[in-house]
């Protein structure tokens, strides 16, 4: 079966699973201290990516997608 094509899938290359966590992160060197970028990621792939952007020191925080989309929680709130 394959993925409803309006619900976010993974990031991790290859996945076309649906997508249950945001992945905030920032490159230092090229973003500002308060610019997120995100990626997404199953379950599967959630401890990978976020281990890929640790490394890194890119990984500022991990959400639950439905936290993410929310707007009483999500980036924008406030």
């Amino acid at each position: 079966m394959l993925p409803d094509p309006d619900s976010p899938i993974c990031s991790a290359k290859g996945c076309r699973a649906a997508a249950v966590w945001v992945l905030a992160w920032n490159n230092p060197k090229l973003h500002t201290p308060e610019r997120r970028k995100t990626w997404l990621a199953c379950e599967e792939h959630r401890e990978h990516l976020s281990k890929f952007l640790s490394v890194r020191g890119f990984l500022k925080d991990v959400v639950a997608l439905a936290e993410w989309e929310s707007p009483e929680s999500g980036p924008s709130a406030g």
